[in-house]
């Protein structure tokens, strides 16, 4: 699900920079008010294993495609959803930064799609809605899986979108497909 840059406009890539770098503000100010400091060598270790387990890639059969797993509930669930952000901006950065896991544009998306969803969204809403009443077995593996199932379709509907929002404006002819106009100087 990384976003390549050519996917993207200029603008989308700006705004969600902005989106990303605001979150990851706001994720800073609540972790210097409420962090333990004994989070912060686990926050190292799991944001180690996380990028490990994202290395590893499955081929989707029939799409000549991969995919791999995401680690922002994981995260959430161990650190909360602040240095799980964190965490994950973190790993995605060093994955488009030296694995070619994204681009530089389509970073703030990324970051966005992978980890605002999973740590904002899923986990509060979803996991910890499921556990309420105590931690079980049974429990943990509902919300787990019901939960990153969500987080991961409300990331890939965010993809499509993004992805669209370069196309607005672009005319179509009666049969439904884009066309475009070549202009020679």
């Amino acid at each position: 699900m990384h976003m390549a840059d050519a996917l993207i406009s200029p603008a989308v890539g700006g705004v969600m920079w902005a989106a990303a770098v605001g979150t990851a503000a706001y994720s800073i100010k609540k972790i210097r008010n409420e962090m333990d400091e004994k989070k912060i060598p686990l926050m190292g270790v799991m944001g180690a294993f996380v990028f490990a387990a994202q290395m590893i890639n499955f081929t989707i059969p029939g799409t000549g495609s991969s995919g791999h797993i995401g680690g922002g509930i994981l995260l959430a669930v161990l650190l909360g959803p602040y240095a799980a952000f964190l965490s994950m901006a973190s790993i995605l950065l060093i994955q488009a930064l030296f694995f070619a896991d994204g681009g530089l544009l389509a970073f703030g998306s990324n970051v966005f799609n992978m980890g605002f969803y999973t740590c904002f969204i899923a986990y509060p809403l979803i996991f910890r809605w499921i556990t309420r009443k105590g931690m079980s077995s049974r429990r943990i593996i509902t919300a787990s899986l019901i939960s990153v199932v969500i987080g991961l379709q409300m990331g890939s509907l965010s993809v499509v979108l993004q992805t669209l929002s370069i196309q607005i404006g672009i005319p179509f002819s009666t049969n439904g497909s884009a066309y475009f106009k070549c202009r020679s100087p």
